[in-house]
């Protein structure tokens, strides 16, 4: 009778000591599953925060990207009715005022420009046979020469200028001239990045003029 009391109590035992074994590690199975989804979880928003970035940081610069493109439209279009403005108000073409600079100041005219703030005059650049570099203001009225003096800040820019005129057959002042079949000429500016040749804004847009022929066509550079 002892020993049956005895063998059913090591069984219960053993039952309720495998079932705590069994719970102990269904917990630990349970335990194991929840950090496996958590770390998961974690991966999953790492992802998305730096996929989310990512998009921030593509939208900012096309944001910025457009923001400057439609900038520089502004200011072209400003620069365009200024340019519009000063020339409507202007008796004396480009040519003039460079032919009436020449006389006053003999050299060789590698720009002018003709002022957009309203003050009506035309400032031409040019270069004596020394390499000085003079601008002479002429008033676009009446073709008067107002004054002239030495640009004492151009760094031989006269001389480079000079070099790179060298065997030109087109002047400023011819340049100008084939340039006003496209509108009226406000700035006429020597350009030697590239090939040199005559660059010439008028109120239709601006345009290269070649040094040889007097070709004109349209800058694209800008657009």
């Amino acid at each position: 009778m002892k020993r049956n009391i005895v063998i059913a109590t090591v069984a219960a035992a053993a039952l309720i000591g495998g079932g705590t074994v069994a719970a102990y590690a269904s917990g630990d199975d349970d335990s194991a599953s929840t950090q496996r989804q958590s770390t998961v979880r974690v991966a999953d928003d790492r992802d998305d925060s730096a996929q989310e970035v990512a998009e921030d940081k593509a939208e900012d610069k096309a944001e910025d990207k457009a923001e400057a493109a439609d900038d520089r439209a502004d200011d072209r279009g400003d620069d365009a009715t200024d340019d519009r403005t000063a020339a409507d108000g202007a008796k004396v073409t480009a040519a003039d005022a460079i032919a009436a600079a020449l006389k006053h100041t003999p050299g060789t005219a590698v720009s002018a420009d003709l002022d957009d703030d309203r003050s009506g005059v035309w400032e031409v650049s040019v270069v004596k046979a020394d390499g000085t570099d003079h601008d002479v203001r002429v008033a676009s009225d009446n073709g008067k020469v107002l004054g002239a003096q030495r640009d004492d800040d151009d760094d031989n820019d006269g001389r480079e200028d000079l070099a790179a005129l060298k065997g030109a057959s087109v002047d400023a002042r011819e340049a100008a001239e084939a340039a006003a079949a496209n509108g009226t000429v406000t700035d006429v500016d020597l350009d030697d990045d590239g090939p040199a040749a005559w660059s010439v804004e008028t109120t239709k847009g601006e345009w290269k003029v070649d040094l040889s022929t007097g070709k004109v066509t349209q800058d694209r550079d800008d657009d």
